[in-house]
């Protein structure tokens, strides 16, 4: 119907509509229908913050803690981490999902593990003692260096092949599209990659690196994060890379992390997508590996949850956070409980608010009365994650199957394959395919991804992956889709080193911020390191030693 042929389009792009198409005329060997559901986010139950009505219910039961944790994902269970290891015990993680991790949450189903969001983890180029303290806890390390490096496990190394691309109807190795490069497009590539290098061995005055991860360890020297004023494309453009091929890697890159084009990207963002996990020419070593699992960073999740424990409130709507002007006042935190339908209050001392700040103005109450001016300079790209599950592998011409498999003129990032590390290259398997929405007002692509259906979702996915792989429709058993409405903050140009991204960091009484949107670079190691400074601060404030 031309509906769904609108929805396949507008999702997946023109290319992927013209395959499905030619591959729905040509009749081929059809496989059993299609299953499958929507399995998150849970929209419906967070937008009833938007009506308000929810301040208006009283609480069945009220509990005491000494900190409550809002939000689930990454920072909010690194903070619990840090607080335990703390000594501090006394805490409540609310989660507004029926299970934890945010944008690094993972399923499962008779094949395998999938992630719904974040797959993998780069090994940390200078010392990240948490990070590594938690990877250590999650069997990434085996062993130390005799200077105290790290050896990574082998089977959580991102075996060979790691990473192809569909080009012109083959799949080449690696993701530059090299067939029928000219030498001028070859010679822009290795300038840019030493100049990336060039990058990555910069460091101020106090031995800073320009660009590092985290974020909070960069240098903050105007002569580096002025580069925040431009975007990636007008840093591509005065640089004098030309080249369309290199312009689309680049963005890849951009799309990649952020969710965002060139013209959307801060060139400070941009370049430290390939600049941060260097080691510079300085150092006699290859860029930072990859660590995955079949579940992604849902390992990483596993491990922060076993020291939660039974502090982890699920399907907890949090909608109302206040406190009196008093240095040591308690806070008091309302939320529904979804699954009983009542609402409970939370009395504490200290509130760490480890969820995205766009949601502050519906729940903090000063902010209700008037919304912060620096909320305004967020912004929030949608993703939508769909985990395929395969009966057989399909038809692959060229370069064969790799962990990490892209679509040169798709508006998808391709998709990544989650029986990749068992080293079994044949039979059942499950591909995690995601779709980016760059490009387009953030408003209306969550509009569009939110009011699509599994049918529409569905046949987008399977129409952008029948281009690399005929007769694919007939092997896939399920397709099972998760819509990130607000998947990642946008480091747009002048974000990064503005004021407005500072001040929404800055604690207000006794809630403490923690979230990867604070860095304004979705990363794990961001996540990490904000909710571990948060946690730092409230043990401080409350004299645990």
């Amino acid at each position: 119907m031309p509906s769904r042929r609108d929805a396949i389009a507008a999702l997946a792009g023109v290319p992927a509509l013209t395959a499905f198409l030619s591959a729905c005329k040509g009749g081929g060997k059809k496989g059993p229908e299609i299953q499958g559901t929507i399995a998150g986010g849970n929209n419906d139950f967070a937008h009833q913050l938007r009506s308000g009505t929810l301040l208006d219910r009283r609480p069945a039961r009220t509990l005491l803690t000494d900190v409550a944790i809002l939000g689930g994902g990454i920072s909010g269970l690194t903070a619990a981490w840090v607080l335990k290891n703390r000594g501090l015990t006394d805490f409540r993680i609310l989660e507004l999902e029926s299970a934890a991790g945010g944008n690094a949450r993972w399923g499962e189903n008779e094949v395998s593990r999938f992630p719904w969001g974040a797959h993998y983890v780069p090994a940390p180029v200078e010392r990240n003692a948490l990070l590594e303290e938690i990877l250590e806890a999650a069997g990434a390390i085996e062993g130390r260096t005799a200077d105290g490096k790290p050896v990574w496990s082998e089977n959580v190394l991102i075996r060979e092949p790691e990473e192809r691309l569909f080009f012109r109807g083959l799949w080449y190795e690696g993701l530059y599209p090299r067939i029928g490069a000219s030498r001028s497009d070859l010679e822009e590539l290795r300038k840019f990659e030493n100049e990336m290098v060039r990058m990555a061995d910069l460091k101020d005055a106090r031995g800073r690196r320009a660009f590092a991860i985290p974020f909070s360890a960069s240098s903050d020297d105007a002569a580096v994060t002025e580069l925040d004023r431009l975007t990636m494309a007008e840093w591509l453009a005065r640089s004098g890379f030309k080249s369309e091929r290199l312009r689309w890697f680049v963005e890849y890159g951009c799309r990649d992390d952020f969710g965002s084009s060139l013209e959307e990207t801060s060139a400070w963002a941009g370049i430290h997508y390939f600049a941060a996990r260097q080691p510079g020419h300085t150092k006699d070593e290859e860029p930072a590996p990859f660590l995955t699992w079949p579940e992604g960073n849902g390992r990483v999740v596993e491990v922060l949850l076993a020291a939660v424990g039974e502090r982890l409130t699920r399907s907890a709507l949090v909608f109302d956070v206040e406190f009196e002007e008093l240095p040591n006042g308690p806070v008091r935190v309302r939320y529904l409980d979804g699954p009983a339908n009542e609402v409970v209050e939370i009395s504490a001392k200290r509130v760490i608010y480890a969820l995205p700040k766009f949601t502050a103005p519906f729940l903090i109450a000063p902010y209700r009365k008037q919304k912060p001016a620096h909320l305004a300079a967020f912004t929030y790209a949608p993703w939508m994650v769909a985990n395929v599950t395969l009966s057989d592998r399909p038809r692959s011409p060229g370069f064969p199957f790799a962990w990490d498999n892209v679509s040169y003129d798709s508006k998808s990032l391709g998709y990544v394959v989650a029986t990749h590390q068992t080293g079994v290259d044949q039979g059942p398997t499950v591909w995690t395919y995601y779709l980016t929405f760059q490009g387009k007002d953030p408003k209306e692509a969550r509009r569009q991804l939110l009011s699509a259906t599994w049918a529409d979702l569905a046949s987008a996915v399977l129409a952008d992956l029948t281009r690399g792989h005929p007769g694919i429709e007939s092997l896939v058993k399920r397709i099972d889709i998760y819509r990130w409405a607000h998947a990642m903050a946008v480091p747009r140009p002048g974000f990064l080193w503005g004021e407005a991204r500072k001040k929404a960091a800055e604690p207000l009484g006794p809630v403490h911020f923690a979230h990867s949107d604070l860095s304004g670079l979705p990363l794990i190691e961001e996540a990490m390191d904000r909710g571990a400074a948060a946690a730092e601060a409230v043990a401080s404030a409350l004299r645990i030693r």
